[in-house]
């Protein structure tokens, strides 16, 4: 890829804003796609999805429900090729590390100079709970690293700094997806209890089992009670993490079958807890939407408080318990202390224009919220009324992981400066209708493959292992 001859100066402030959005999964297109419109409500988004094993399915966009004004599919190179043809003025990169890194060499290769290059913004999905350090110096280089709490943004500072590197891209914000109606309890004691499921927590068979039958379990002890449980795919569709043993299989295995009041469901989470008077999750990030609305919320201990399940991250919350605590009819409320310093408020009275997007979700958001996005809405602001911007700079080069980087890019068709190797951008416009076809169709075969190989080869290959 030859380097951009687009303008080093830029041209006045736009009316409108072009951003790009490119994700890898649904929970990060949902999170890319709503931070884009908190960080700028009401310009144009143009959405890609990263090529990939859990490049999300129509219905699970359709889940999700945030839209975008085109949604492509692209390699990391297409993805390249477009920013540098379309000059958009903000890029948002809601990946894993690896591509962040990918992308960020790449746009260093475009744009090797000061120049209007677009403003490049990543950060987390979630809870922060593994990989660090590894994660976060993956993502160093974007112009804004935002961390979801003032929690998170002292961690990624302490990181950056204890390497030597600029820590001076890390932006507090909020999960953008903290939404919705506030809770009001019908009573005191709760009638439809929600069991929030992870893909890979916890990992194996018989934990995932033990805690569908103990759902069942809760439901059969309270009658009056409906227990839904939440899930994330449906068989053969993968998510952020891997799912090698669904629930929607475990079902069918519960001792005396799901109960009446028990039934498995899908839907958009803020549409689901519209109507939920206790969250049950091992760590997912529901929790933390939950608490947001003041839902009660249990994180369960049954399996241990362990870094493994993610639990760990909610020490001090006041919503660690387990199915024992909750069947005797405990409503775990989280500690307003806890909730302030990872970025989780009541909801208030404010309202954050931006915050629209998802379908079935109150585009209220309460003034505490909004007044953090304004600060990252600012710092937005000031980079793109600069004359142009420097080169990203990573912290991983080839002097600082000569071993490391090249692998990374690698895996993303890119060579270690950065550039597409040979053959790896394609200009779609330049294909046959039947080609494109073709392509697309051997893209879902070999995607059926893996996820069966995922979910059926693989945990049969390792049960007759352990023979």
């Amino acid at each position: 890829m030859s380097v951009s001859n687009r303008s080093t100066q830029r041209s006045a402030p736009r009316a409108s804003l072009r951003i790009a959005v490119l994700a890898d999964s649904d929970t990060r297109w949902k999170w890319g796609a709503l931070t884009a419109r908190r960080l700028a409500p009401g310009h144009r988004l143009t959405g890609h999805l990263l090529r990939g094993r859990a490049t999300p399915t129509a219905r699970q966009l359709g889940e999700v429900g945030v839209q975008a004004d085109r949604l492509t599919e692209v390699t990391c190179a297409e993805f390249l090729a477009d920013i540098e043809r379309e000059q958009y003025d903000v890029v948002v990169l809601a990946l894993v590390g690896g591509a962040v890194q990918a992308v960020l060499h790449g746009v260093r290769a475009l744009w090797p100079d000061p120049a209007a290059r677009p403003v490049i913004v990543t950060g987390y999905v979630g809870v922060v709970y593994e990989k660090l350090a590894d994660g976060l110096l993956l993502r160093h280089g974007a112009d804004l690293v935002l961390a979801n709490s003032r929690h998170d943004a002292e961690r990624f500072r302490a990181v950056y700094e204890g390497v030597g590197a600029d820590a001076g891209s890390v932006t507090e914000t909020v999960l953008p997806f903290l939404d919705g109606a506030a809770y009001e309890p019908a009573g005191s004691r709760a009638t439809t209890v929600v069991f929030a499921v992870q893909p890979s927590v916890p990992e194996s068979r018989a934990d995932r089992a033990y805690l569908l039958e103990r759902a069942a379990g809760h439901a059969r002890l309270h009658p009056d009670r409906e227990v839904l449980v939440k899930l994330r795919s449906r068989p053969g569709e993968h998510t952020t993490h891997l799912e090698e043993q669904p629930y929607q299989r475990l079902a069918g295995k519960v001792p005396g079958g799901l109960p009446a009041n028990c039934r498995l469901a899908y839907g958009n989470m803020g549409e689901v807890l519209d109507g939920t008077d206790l969250l049950v999750t091992v760590s997912s990030t529901a929790a933390l939407e939950s608490l947001h609305r003041g839902i009660p919320t249990a994180v369960l201990t049954d399996l241990g408080i362990r870094e493994a399940l993610g639990n760990h991250h909610f020490l001090g919350s006041g919503c660690l318990a387990s199915w024992d605590q909750l069947d005797a009819g405990l409503l775990p409320q989280g500690d307003p202390e806890w909730l302030a310093a990872q970025g989780v408020a009541p909801l208030g009275a404010g309202a954050d224009a931006g915050a629209s997007g998802a379908s079935g979700a109150s585009a209220g958001a309460d003034a505490a919220d909004a007044d953090v996005f304004a600060a990252a809405r600012a710092r937005l602001a000031a980079l793109l009324e600069l004359p142009g911007l420097p080169p990203v700079a990573p912290y991983y080069t080839l002097t600082t992981a000569p071993r490391y980087l090249p692998g990374i890019l690698a895996r993303h068709h890119l060579a270690a400066d950065g550039t597409p190797l040979p053959g790896a951008a394609r200009d779609g416009a330049d294909r046959s209708r039947l080609r494109r076809r073709l392509r697309s169709h051997l893209r879902d075969a070999a995607r059926g493959l893996y996820r069966h190989g995922v979910q059926r080869v693989a945990p049969l290959i390792r049960r007759m292992g352990e023979l």
